[in-house]
């Protein structure tokens, strides 16, 4: 009996660091929703080719992992940043937002971890 390794939920070819680097600007957006200063441009540039090479010099048990984080990561991210911004401009929903930017912060870290092993 053979076994074939799933699919991966990314695209071959797609970046990991450019996912990252995608998930550091929503969550930039978020926290100037809530209110609060975010990390640099710069910061994120260093981070998204940081993870570029650990992607590369992952296992590929880890690789999945990483994929599956931020595909999840990337869809409940893209959610919650539409219904903040659907919100009404006076009543814009900072503790959403923070609680937002604070999920994104540990789901980044999580990405970056799985990959540091």
């Amino acid at each position: 009996m053979t076994h074939h390794a799933r699919p991966s939920p990314i695209p071959p070819g797609t970046d990991p660091g450019r996912q990252v680097a995608q998930l550091r600007e929503a969550l930039r957006l978020v926290e100037r929703i809530a209110g609060r200063e975010g990390a640099g441009h710069e910061v994120g540039l260093d981070e998204a080719a940081r993870i570029s090479d650990a992607y590369d010099r992952a296992l590929p048990i880890a690789r999945r992992r990483f994929e599956a984080v931020a595909a999840e990561t990337s869809a409940w991210a893209a959610l919650g940043v539409e219904a903040l911004l659907a919100a009404a401009p006076s009543k814009t929903p900072r503790a959403a937002a923070e609680r937002l930017a604070r999920s994104l912060e540990r789901a980044l870290d999580q990405m970056s971890r799985l990959l540091d092993r």
